[in-house]
C-alpha cells in the first residue's frame, strides 16, 4: 500500500448548473512532505466545514484503483470529451492511495505511515458538486450503487506526508465495516 499522491486545493467558485457554489473540490498534486495537522493537511481548504474537514473528516482518502470506472462511465456519457486523465486529486481526495479498498476497511482502523498516523471515521457521501465536478448528473448515484465511495481519516499523530510512501493497515476493534456504514447512508441515497 503506498501513497500516489497528497493533493491540497482552495475554495473557489465551483459552476453548478446556472449558479456558482463555493466549493474546494478541486484538489491538485503537491511536491515534497505536507504536514499533517488535527484539522487536515497544511494548505488545504473545505467551503462547508458542515460536511466536510473538522476532526472527523481531517483528510479524504481515494483508491486510485476505481479511476478506470469513472473514465468508462466519463466516456459513456459523454463527459470526457477533453480530458479522461482524471489527475490526482480530481476526486475531491487529499490521499490518492494505492493497494487499500474499501471493503478492506473498518471504522476505527488506523493507517500507520512512516511519521502520522490517521484513523478510518467514515465513507464519503457524495453531493451535487461531485456531480458538477464529473460532468456527470448520476455521479453521486453511480458511486452509491458501485459502493466507491473513498473515506475521511481523522489524524492520531500529526506529523508529515508524502507522496512515493508506504503505509500498514492497522486493524481497530472491528465492529463496523466501511461498507456497511457506507450501505447505512446508500439506503438514504438511493430512496
Amino acid at each position: 500500500m503506498r501513497v500516489l499522491s497528497v493533493n491540497t486545493g482552495t475554495a473557489r467558485p465551483l459552476r453548478v448548473g446556472a449558479r456558482n457554489v463555493l466549493s474546494a473540490i478541486g484538489k491538485t498534486p503537491v511536491a515534497g512532505p505536507v504536514t499533517v495537522g488535527r484539522l487536515g493537511l497544511h494548505g488545504d481548504e473545505q467551503a462547508d466545514p458542515s460536511v466536510h474537514g473538522g476532526l472527523d473528516k481531517a483528510v479524504y482518502a481515494y483508491p486510485c484503483e476505481h479511476l478506470d470506472f469513472w473514465r468508462a462511465q466519463r466516456r459513456l456519457h459523454g463527459a470526457s470529451l477533453f480530458d479522461d486523465t482524471l489527475a490526482p486529486g480530481f476526486m475531491g481526495e487529499n490521499l490518492s492511495l494505492h493497494g487499500l479498498l474499501e471493503q478492506q476497511l473498518w471504522i476505527g482502523d488506523e493507517l500507520h505511515f512512516p511519521n502520522c498516523v490517521l484513523r478510518v471515521t467514515a465513507p464519503r457521501e457524495p453531493c451535487y458538486k461531485f456531480n458538477a465536478v464529473m460532468g456527470l448528473s448520476q455521479a453521486g448515484r453511480l458511486m452509491m450503487e458501485h459502493a466507491c465511495p473513498g473515506f475521511y481519516l481523522s489524524v492520531v499523530k500529526p506529523g508529515r506526508i508524502e507522496a512515493g510512501q508506504r503505509f500498514t493497515c492497522v486493524p481497530g476493534l472491528r465492529g463496523l465495516s466501511l461498507l456497511d456504514a457506507f450501505a447505512a447512508k446508500r439506503i438514504k441515497h438511493l430512496r
